[in-house]
């Protein structure tokens, strides 16, 4: 039996995974630059003036088969575009996960609203349709299901509760482009969806978002709020409050040239992953992202839960092992739910008020957040192993990172 690297053995490779932090993992060439040279050339870098925003909006739109989409600044503001465009105000509660980004409930806590939990489940990490409706009050206005890693959240029984309560469903595909659930892409099944751009994503433009819907007059109050309620077809006319969220024209350019990729970017990734999985799933003591019947994950990392019990290894042992192999991951994600975090559990949301966790007279009562909240999205973020993912992995890429967790299963199986 090989001996780790960790623990003195010969590391399963030395030679750098591509990556998206640069060039190596990144598809950007000479489209890219075509299309801002002629940004920069025609001095138009504000959308207002130029046409790269709004052909990428309708091009994106077409792309999803959706009536519209609103470029935005970044993800962020993608959701908080679609907050904005269904009305989420003080006083209100929004359904969402607890293993995300920041930028999931950012949006929520500006808008005056309170961001409720609902646990996840352990093989896919995603928010549990069982927990969201136990989450519901009187004032809840809007779910935010968060399709992590580019795995799809199991959206029907979302719709129907939804539909139940009179909720509006807002899809944060952050990490999802392409992802399918029962033949619909994500991001076209709740009322909006929301797409970032930011450096990591399936595709980028450093930073950027997307805001879709089918919806007319979603669309038309998205499109205000991203605008500071300006609309321009009259005048210097403010119709409501908005922020400027407004895509630059640079952005655009990198997006446009950015979207005829994003099918061949999923797909490889999507091969990549199979062949992944192929290899670990009955490894004792791995579970990657399950096979669903009707879902397609389109991978934006690939993430592995690790029974360490059976290891008697920490997490960071774990990782560690595999990164002495030359394997890229991290452990344990984001560390620890969200509502752990310090914004949420200590209140410190604006520097002289709790608002809207506390003292709010809209919501009329203060909020708590705890460990033991959402057991199992905690559970599950102490056995975590993270793999980034990239289109321009070769086969034999992926067959070291099969060799390395083999190699290091194998170890820890016969010492423990």
């Amino acid at each position: 039996m090989p001996l780790p690297a960790k623990y003195g053995g010969k590391p399963v490779r030395t030679k750098p995974f591509p990556t998206v932090n640069d060039i190596s993992g990144r598809a950007i060439g000479d489209a890219e630059i075509k299309e801002v040279l002629e940004v920069l050339k025609s001095g138009k870098l504000n959308r207002v003036y130029g046409d790269k925003v709004r052909s990428f909006e309708a091009k994106f739109a077409e792309f999803m088969g959706v009536k519209h989409a609103i470029a935005s600044t970044s993800g962020t503001a993608a959701i908080h575009i679609a907050l904005g465009a269904i009305g989420v105000s003080p006083g209100h509660d929004v359904i969402t996960a607890p293993i995300t980004d920041m930028g999931t409930i950012i949006p929520i806590l500006f808008q005056g609203a309170i961001p409720l939990f609902a646990d996840v489940t352990e093989d896919t990490f995603n928010i549990d349709p069982r927990y969201v409706e136990k989450r519901i009050t009187n004032k809840t206005h809007a779910i935010v299901p968060v399709h992590l890693f580019g795995m799809p959240v199991d959206m029907d029984p979302i719709m129907e509760i939804a539909e139940k309560y009179g909720l509006y469903v807002i899809e944060d595909c952050a990490q999802a482009y392409l992802a399918e659930y029962k033949g619909k892409v994500v991001g076209t099944i709740g009322h909006m969806g929301c797409f970032s751009l930011q450096q990591s994503k399936h595709i980028t433009a450093g930073d950027g978002g997307v805001t879709i819907t089918n919806d007319d007059e979603l669309a038309r109050r998205a499109a205000l709020f991203a605008d500071k309620g300006w609309d321009r077809k009259r005048g210097r006319e403010y119709v409501m409050l908005g922020l400027n969220y407004r895509m630059t024209e640079l952005q655009g350019a990198v997006a446009l040239a950015q979207l005829p990729k994003l099918k061949w970017i999923v797909e490889k990734r999507r091969k990549l992953a199979e062949r992944l999985t192929e290899q670990i799933e009955r490894l004792e003591g791995l579970n990657p992202l399950p096979r669903i019947r009707g879902v397609k994950p389109s991978y934006w990392q690939y993430p592995i839960r690790v029974e360490l019990d059976r290891f008697k290894v920490t997490l960071d042992e774990f990782a560690e092992a595999l990164k002495a192999e030359g394997i890229p991951c991290g452990a344990g994600y984001i560390g620890e739910p969200l509502y752990l975090k310090k914004p949420l559990k200590e209140r410190k949301t604006f520097m002289k008020t709790s608002f809207p966790l506390a003292n709010n007279p809209f919501y009329g009562r203060n909020v708590e957040y705890y460990e033991g909240l959402c057991p199992t999205a905690e559970r599950v973020l102490r056995q975590l192993v993270v793999i980034p993912w990239n289109e321009f992995y070769t086969k034999d890429d992926v067959d070291d990172i099969a060799e390395a967790l083999r190699k290091i299963v194998n170890y820890y199986t016969s010492h423990r």
